[in-house]
């Protein structure tokens, strides 16, 4: 029996149907994985019977990922899970941002007791005029899960789109629609786009992503939307530009500080995933991972370690080392497999950063002195035996 412990309401439905051979436990020291959303793991010291943490969302700045990878502690996150549901936001914030259907409506609540209403409302509906968004051209930065259902629905919608992403994945490719103009320079998009809109994630290479240089190489009058995360953008450079009134309108999902004193801003709490569907799909993507890395050992998804698989195990043993990505790691475990006199039936390898994944399946299960060694090995993380 393997057991999972949840942090935070995974689902509303609570999400406590795991499967056979799986149990939910409140208890973290007999617990194989966590399950998370939103809580901070930073100060948690887990213990080691905790082989997997699992973000049931795409975000992962609650998780300590560089201090778990050492822990030999894999961590999972859901990546396209709750795609549609931001996609399906970002449609309406597009018409709210291009006609003032908000400010309309919050005229008709102010003037609930006017007798005269229905007659006062049509002079009063000329201040809330907008543009239609057909045929306006539109920058969507970042073309993965999201921003590439993103760029085809402002296609279906009408607008001229320009994508930007100079790493996009073959999967994303496939999925974008041949009418997405690609361009190869950010500058260039941010030039030639009424409204701009960012998806990407947020790494050291994309804080502050969209700064001074990018808002003035932007049209004066400018849509700005950030649906992915509140570093992406400089917030200080942001308030100055529609102070200026070189963006026209902020449109974001982040509620920090300095945002709620920016004026002309439509701001959400957070609530691009917010649908039942997304944190169903977040739920059994997270779990469907961290099955397939207890049981098989696999990886996919992982913010910490490589994405690596065996396929299903169906030899007598198979070993899950996790380790630093140095030189000779692979010679010491192939020494330490032979002097066992296990032969390796199949092996995969891969590397990110400084972590790296090594799994072999093996023609006979090796000793507990044999175990013993290959965990003592200088800078390795973790060895686990699936027999």
């Amino acid at each position: 029996m393997r057991y999972i412990k949840t942090i935070d309401n995974i689902t509303k439905a609570g999400f406590t149907e795991f499967g056979e051979g799986y149990e939910l436990t409140q208890d973290v020291n007999e617990a194989d994985a966590i399950i998370i959303r939103s809580s901070s793991m930073h100060e948690m010291q887990l213990p080691a019977n905790i082989k997997a943490v699992a973000r049931a969302g795409a975000g992962f700045n609650n998780i300590p990922i560089d201090r778990f990878a050492r822990e030999g502690i894999v961590v999972f996150n859901t990546p396209g899970a709750n795609s549609n549901a931001v996609k399906e936001l970002m449609v309406c914030l597009f018409i709210l941002a291009s006609r003032d259907v908000l400010g309309g409506m919050k005229w008709c609540r102010e003037h609930a007791e006017d007798p005269d209403i229905y007659t006062h409302v049509e002079a009063a509906k000329k201040a809330f005029v907008g543009q239609e968004i057909k045929g306006r051209t539109v920058g969507v930065i970042g073309l993965g899960n999201v921003g590439s259902k993103v760029a085809n629905a402002l296609v279906d919608l009408g607008m001229t789109v320009y994508g930007y992403d100079p790493y996009i994945a073959v999967k994303d490719a496939w999925q974008l629609s041949r009418d997405v103009h690609r361009l190869n320079d950010l500058d260039e998009l941010c030039a030639r786009c009424e409204y701009v809109t960012v998806h990407v994630p947020s790494k050291a290479d994309t804080i502050g992503l969209i700064g001074e240089r990018q808002l003035a190489e932007m049209r004066d009058g400018v849509i700005l939307f950030n649906y992915s995360r509140e570093t992406l953008v400089d917030e200080k450079a942001v308030d100055a530009a529609l102070r200026s009134g070189k963006v026209r309108t902020y449109l974001t999902d982040f509620a920090t500080p300095a945002v709620m004193h920016m004026p002309r801003t439509i701001v959400t709490p957070h609530h691009g995933a917010g649908t039942n569907e997304a944190e169903e799909n977040c739920a059994e993507m997270a779990l469907s991972q961290v099955k397939d890395y207890l049981e098989n050992g696999n990886i996919i998804n992982s913010v910490n370690y490589p994405a690596v698989s065996l396929g299903t195990r169906r030899d007598p043993q198979r070993i899950v080392t996790l380790h630093a990505n140095v030189p000779n790691m692979i010679g010491q475990i192939t020494a330490i497999l032979a002097e066992e006199g296990a032969n390796i039936q199949r092996m995969a390898n891969d590397a990110a950063g400084a972590n790296a994944v090594t799994i072999v399946d093996l023609d006979r299960p090796i000793t507990e002195a044999g175990y013993q060694r290959m965990a003592a090995i200088d800078g390795m993380w973790r060895v686990r035996t699936i027999d």
